[in-house]
């Protein structure tokens, strides 16, 4: 069975910056692509909030020059799934780790940056429409329809927070809520009422995201009455949730109740010694590319302290011994 210092799970922007950290601090890292090498950003056109690009970059292309970089410091990158996570809670030993059912490896660290899958609508004009006028970042594309009419779906916290972001953009934002009422929180639902350019239609369902090239409306229906409307839009915007894609360390990691890696506050640190949550896989609450990154970089250099410490105390046991 192979055995590496450190063994990172994802490569996103989180899993890139942790694997150019830690192959700087000859921690000969090992990652694992996924399913979706490069992440959620490889599904997104423009970003242009990315420092160091000041003409914006495609998501896409960013994403190459992150693991390029990885790859020039001697990060191995390896195409694979982590499907089973076996870790250990005694201080120094190895973690088991399973990839694609069949190969295990060991780590005796692992920084986990699997990142969060936001929720769809399932529409088949979403799908299409994806990059091109559907978003489910209004942080992140939100710019890119300054001026412009968008609709936001979703009942809760999230949808409230993106629908008054936008508002502060665009001359009109149309809540698409399912139910009769918010789900949000009472603060965020009032804010979202008491905004002059939202509009909230109630016990309304998306039918169909319209548009050839770009988004020009969306088809919705009245779910009391029958009745469809279209709502002119250059903008979608999902906001109905995000899921961590953490479901392989449940029962052995700390998380909270939507499966968010809990850690040690300003750290990377989890409740397992030698295993650091980086990412969207542990923050709910900012999901951007650069925040990203800069829990990369401390996943990456916990490791490497953790690391450090160990053999030092392994050194005074040998002496003392």
């Amino acid at each position: 069975m192979e055995k590496h210092k450190c063994v990172i799970i994802g490569t996103g922007p989180a899993g890139y910056t942790a694997a150019i950290y830690a192959s700087r601090a000859n921690l000969n890292p090992i990652i694992y692509t996924g399913l979706e090498p490069g992440g959620q950003l490889t599904t997104t056109t423009d970003v242009e909030n990315f420092p160091g690009y000041p003409d914006g970059i495609m998501g896409p292309e960013m994403m190459e020059d992150l693991k390029k970089q990885a790859e020039r410091f001697g990060t191995d990158i390896r195409f694979g799934l982590v499907t089973k996570a076996e870790l250990s809670d005694i201080p120094g030993e190895y973690h088991t780790l399973t990839i694609d059912e069949s190969v295990k490896i060991q780590a005796q660290t692992v920084i986990i940056a699997t990142g969060a899958s936001a929720k769809y609508l399932g529409l088949e004009s979403e799908k299409k429409m994806m990059g091109h006028g559907v978003s489910a970042c209004a942080i992140c594309d939100g710019f890119f329809f300054k001026g412009q009419e968008v609709v936001v779906v979703g009942g809760g916290d999230s949808a409230a927070e993106e629908a008054t972001y936008l508002a502060k953009l665009c001359p009109k934002v149309t809540v698409v809520v399912r139910k009769d009422h918010f789900k949000a929180s009472k603060i965020m639902a009032d804010r979202v009422m008491n905004t002059p350019n939202i509009n909230v239609l109630f016990n309304t369902e998306t039918l169909e995201v319209l548009g050839e090239k770009t988004v020009d409306g969306v088809r919705v229906k009245n779910n009391e009455t029958g009745e469809e409307s279209i709502i002119p839009a250059q903008g979608f915007f999902v906001a109905i949730g995000h899921k961590p894609n953490t479901d392989i360390f449940k029962g052995q990691l700390d998380m909270d109740e939507v499966g968010y890696i809990l850690t040690k506050p300003g750290t990377a640190t989890t409740n397992k010694p030698g295993v650091f949550a980086t990412g969207d896989a542990q923050d709910k609450v900012y999901r951007q590319a650069i925040t990203a990154a800069g829990s990369g970089c401390k996943g990456a250099l916990e490791a490497e302290r953790y690391l450090q410490e160990f053999e030092e105390e392994v050194e005074v046991a040998q002496i003392e011994g």
